[in-house]
């Protein structure tokens, strides 16, 4: 507990440093609101702390045991319903997801949630059986980011940015850890030389599977209207804590409905065929309180205390500054914002187990940050100028599926869930609302210019990933050249072949031999 502490500590701390900076330099906000978010940032390192503790034992090895025994069944049709089945449950109640749905006017939130979960129960289908049939997963990405460039031009223009942003929200605390332990049950099978691999690209397929059914849901829909966000209007601590308590009752229910899928499918597979002893589940179940509680206290914070301010931000920073500066924050918060994220450090985890500390946790965290930066800067570019998101995410995932092609296969399905990943919770809580702010200060169009920052967000962590990955590999193709020695085990086995001829020509004479002059080396 102590562990996990200090590590949400360290995590969020940057952020509160940063607001902090902002508000006593060029973007004060009211006093209370500020005890709101400093209130807010110690929930959410609680609600961290807990999370992470469940994770590693509820979520993860429900994750395993599910998707070995899924495959286990032996039976195709039966494995694929399932699978689906799964993606749809622990979609279907994500709860950032809500959030976003919630946000998005003309169009019924039932809608968006459940298409967002058809097309992750799809993409799981699709991660399972490349993984069985050995298909690589740089053709099946290539594939899918094809058919959404061209679905992209179909769709209505205010639904674009959506429709993209839709993948990367919900990719959330729920899905990730759970999706990236069903990858690890399901690979689990197979003990080949490329089985590492198959634990990785689940997630990646995860974002870009939602991304698809939501372009084809906006050849339909069209939203209309601004934000529903609000800045509640506090005037004491007093005011701060009836917000809380008002909210509790949401959330603690949220997060019920958000476990309960996953929950049911667990003990369904236990009582027909997991069959764990009973300390295994005693152990999962106090790991699922922890993930609970974790979880209600984390996006209630985020929800009360940084969507407002970070909405509340973003405008009084347009307001008072010009385009550059918003740039500039808009960076430094991407930089801190994305090591809060609580799937972040579940990769990050299993990354470094994975490929044998190759890559480290601390490596791996600077080139998530470094990527969130450049997004969130890109994301301000957009909202200032107003640039349809398509001048980025185009160009930006061509140039990243060429990368496939030079860097090794385990890096590039790292790479694409490490986009998806970082896009979670604090992306859509924080830095969608600061770009929303800025683009209603703006007088702009929330739905071409401000949505689509999440979504940004997934991308450049890619490019980086597979930048790193590409740069280790030529440094260890290097480093093996530089070990190879010039044929000396050859000339020993001939000058020991030619040896042995010796004695027998001598009849066996140990002299012969001796007398023969050592070769050199």
């Amino acid at each position: 507990m102590v562990e996990k502490l200090k590590e949400s500590f360290f995590s969020v701390i940057p952020i509160v440093i940063l607001v902090l900076i902002l508000t006593y330099s060029i973007a004060p906000i009211p006093f209370f609101n500020l005890i709101l978010f400093l209130i807010s940032a110690a929930a959410v390192i609680m609600g961290i702390t807990l999370f992470n503790l469940g994770v590693d034992v509820s979520l993860i090895p429900i994750g395993k045991h599910i998707g070995s025994t899924v495959v286990k069944t032996r039976k195709l049709l039966l494995i694929i319903i399932l699978t689906f089945l799964i993606g749809v449950f622990i979609t279907i109640a994500e709860p950032d997801l809500i959030v976003l749905a919630s946000q998005i006017n003309g169009v019924p939130d039932d809608v968006i949630i459940i298409s967002v979960s058809l097309g992750v129960g799809l993409a799981l289908v699709g991660a399972f059986l490349r993984i069985l049939f050995q298909f690589p997963l740089s053709y099946l990405l290539i594939g899918c980011y094809v058919l959404a460039f061209i679905l992209s031009f179909f769709t209505g223009n205010d639904f674009l940015s959506i429709a993209w942003e839709s993948g990367a929200v919900t990719t959330g605390p729920i899905t990730v850890p759970f999706v990236m332990a069903l990858g690890l049950g399901l690979a689990s099978m197979r003990a080949d030389k490329t089985s590492e691999e198959d634990n990785f690209g689940l997630v990646a397929l995860c974002l870009i599977g939602p991304i698809i059914t939501v372009l084809i849901l906006g050849m339909f829909f069209r939203p209309y209207g601004g934000s529903l966000m609000t800045v509640p209007d506090l005037n004491s601590v007093s005011d701060i804590s009836k917000l809380y308590r008002s909210s509790f009752p949401d959330y603690i229910q949220q997060i019920a409905l958000a476990l309960a899928p996953i929950i049911l499918t667990f003990v369904v597979f236990q009582i027909f065929k997991t069959r764990l002893r009973l300390k295994e589940i005693l152990k999962i179940s106090i790991g699922t309180i922890y993930t609970y509680i974790g979880l209600v206290l984390f996006l209630t914070a985020v929800n009360v205390g940084f969507l407002p301010v970070g909405y509340q931000l973003g405008s009084i920073l347009y307001q008072n500054n010009n385009g550059a500066v918003l740039i500039l924050v808009g960076m430094a918060i991407g930089y801190f914002v994305v090591a809060a994220e609580p799937a972040v450090f579940v990769l990050k985890r299993q990354v470094e187990e994975v490929t044998s500390g190759a890559i480290s946790e601390r490596s791996l965290g600077i080139g998530l940050s470094v990527g969130v930066a450049v997004s969130v800067g890109l994301a301000m570019l957009r909202v200032i100028t107003g640039l349809s998101l398509l001048y980025f995410v185009i160009p930006g995932y061509i140039f990243a599926l060429m990368l496939t092609f030079v860097v090794p296969h385990l890096y590039t399905s790292i790479a694409f869930d490490s986009g998806a990943v970082a896009s979670g919770p604090l992306a859509a809580t924080f830095m969608l609302p600061l770009a929303i702010g800025v683009s209603e200060a703006k007088g702009g169009n929330i739905y071409t210019d401000a949505f689509g920052i999440v979504a940004l967000v997934a991308l450049t962590p890619v490019i980086t990933l597979q930048l790193f990955g590409l740069v280790y590999s030529i440094k260890a193709k290097l480093a093996k050249k530089d070990m190879v020695a010039p044929e000396l085990e050859e000339t020993i086995i001939e000058l020991d072949y030619s040896l042995s001829e010796q004695e027998d020509e001598s009849d066996g004479n140990p002299a012969a031999s001796i007398d023969k002059p050592e070769p050199k080396g």
